[in-house]
């Protein structure tokens, strides 16, 4: 069988990119994002917080966020140094996610993460990896 790889032949591009392209499995064939948004909401906060290592989440989302989080990390400890803070396990109760699909490729949630002086909202973005979901945005709001 040969494979038609002309940028003119419409009847056969799709051959081309199933040949070439990673391929990512729709959003149906995934496992349901609830609860990795769920578990990484609480996990974030708790690696924040000081009391969660950071390589703990590092199969679950992409090196620009593993960076990003790193940065926010260090930036936690050095202001829990200057005040004195101690490390000490939150008290979280992890509301539902809400839940977007901009693609059949990608997710778009807010999970909102209360604790006992105050409430955050965890923005997450999910996009399809091989047969998961990783995380290729995390923002604590």
């Amino acid at each position: 069988m040969t494979y038609a790889l002309d940028d003119d032949d419409s009847e056969h591009s799709h051959l081309r990119d199933d040949y070439f392209g990673t391929h990512t499995p729709p959003r149906f064939g995934l496992p349901d994002p609830s609860t990795l948004l769920v578990n990484l909401a609480r996990c974030v906060v708790e690696v924040l917080a000081g009391v969660r290592g950071l390589d703990q989440l590092s199969r679950w989302v992409t090196d620009d966020v593993y960076r990003h989080l790193l940065k926010r990390v260090v930036i936690a400890s050095r202001a829990r140094q200057v005040t004195g803070g101690v490390v000490r396990r939150p008290q979280l109760t992890v509301g539902e996610p809400r839940i977007t699909y901009p693609r059949d490729t990608a997710i778009e949630a807010v999970v909102i993460v209360h604790q006992r002086s105050r409430s955050r909202a965890v923005a997450i973005r999910l996009e399809a990896f091989e047969s998961r979901w990783r995380a290729s945005a995390i923002n604590v709001l």
